[in-house]
């Protein structure tokens, strides 16, 4: 079965046809700047990459070119719809609603809709996606997988805030996690590289990326993570700020001058490493030249980055009361050997020694401890389209 993976965002759709038999991607792409003019990048597998401007006012059209594209009669990589057998779609947040993905309905598209409020720039987003697509392939089954849903099975004593009962009561105020399409392909793949018993192990899982999160997986269920309510909680991002003290809400925005709509985009957009560099970049390259050229800002952000990474695997240690294996997965623990070494730096405590020479390496499932380490560390490269295919294959 092919299975067109969909990730919508406001004004932008990414997208990939996977062939499920043999987990290939047959084409993958990006729509851009739809609502303003629009672009969209194509490329089939073993084929260029071709960009081409088209106007796409709405989703709809875009998701059209998307279709004419996959079915074009020399650079397309199916003949018509008809082998298309299903659609899987990234949705952000699907609340306590869904702890699993989930067949498409009506009643389906009404409760994530309910979950707007905790997901206002994405889930109508996801939404749009889902429409445009049902419009375009009525006949074909489409499955939405939640960002939140391998995060569901956390206790309530990991996922209540210190606030009044009556919060999460009545405006469900609570933790949910993010990344979790990743966080679940990433701790189920560690296991079966590492030759652990995915249902017995402790596995601590560190998305690190532009947006970062970690997971702590005992025997294959998520019982902890650092994101919470929304994206914003937990490590030091790109540009988000992570944890800290709620009060400085209220004294950066009287000595700024900002309302909360200030406030909250100085922690989303103008925080983390970006801001603890004096603006140099979210990016960890510019942030690694920016060190080895003397630059103090660089060299903070990069360690206060690190130190947080470190903490949290510490205490998700003592959450799983031990830990088997610690998975780096994303852009930046794929790829960023000098971010995984200063965590590591950290867990000497745990038994763990880095095999420096693999360390150098990136972007491919690789031990990085040493043999006589009691803690395995392993880089694993994330796919969360590919995750995303195999929930809609299961269930379609």
């Amino acid at each position: 079965m092919n299975v067109l993976v969909i990730n919508c965002g406001s004004s932008s759709l990414k997208f990939q046809l996977i062939n499920s038999e043999s987990e290939e991607v047959l084409a993958k792409g990006l729509c851009e700047r739809i609502g303003i003019d629009g672009r969209l990048t194509y490329q089939p597998e073993g084929g260029e990459k071709a960009v081409s401007e088209l106007a796409m006012p709405t989703h709809t059209e875009a998701i059209q070119f998307v279709i004419d594209a996959l079915t074009d009669a020399e650079t397309g990589v199916v003949k018509s719809l008809d082998e298309i057998g299903a659609v899987g779609h990234r949705v952000v947040h699907g609340g306590e609603k869904f702890a699993n993905s989930v067949v498409i309905t009506d009643e389906v598209l009404k409760a994530i809709e309910e979950c707007n409020d905790l997901a206002p720039l994405h889930n109508p987003a996801n939404l749009i996606g889902i429409n445009a697509c049902q419009k375009l392939m009525p006949g074909t089954p489409m499955v939405a997988v939640f960002d939140t849903a391998f995060h569901q099975t956390m206790p309530e004593k990991a996922y209540l805030y210190g606030l009044p009962y009556e919060y999460y009561e009545k405006y469900a105020v609570r933790r949910y996690g993010f990344h979790g399409t990743s966080h679940s392909f990433v701790s189920k793949h560690a296991a079966e590289f590492l030759g652990l018993d995915l249902n017995n192990s402790k596995i601590i899982v560190a998305h690190l990326g532009n947006g970062a999160s970690i997971s702590a997986v005992l025997n294959g269920k998520c019982i902890d993570t650092s994101m919470g309510l929304t994206p914003l909680e937990g490590l030091v991002m790109g540009t988000r700020s992570g944890d800290m003290d709620p009060a400085i809400m209220e004294y950066i925005a009287k000595k700024e001058d900002l309302d909360i709509a200030g406030v909250m985009n100085v922690l989303n957009k103008k925080s983390g490493v970006f801001g603890l560099s004096k603006n140099l970049s979210s990016d960890f390259r510019d942030l690694e030249e920016g060190m080895e050229s003397g630059n103090k800002y660089a060299k903070a952000a990069m360690e206060v980055f690190c130190y947080r990474v470190a903490k949290y695997i510490g205490s998700y240690v003592a959450a799983m009361n031990g830990v088997d294996a610690i998975a780096f997965t994303a852009g930046i623990g794929e790829n960023a050997c000098i971010v995984r070494e200063y965590v590591l730096s950290y867990l000497g405590y745990l038994g763990i020694t880095v095999d420096a020479e693999a360390n150098k390496k990136r972007g491919e499932d690789l031990v990085i401890s040493t043999a006589d380490s009691k803690v395995k560390v392993a880089i694993i490269p994330t796919n969360e389209e590919l995750a995303i295919a195999r929930e809609t294959v299961a269930l379609v």
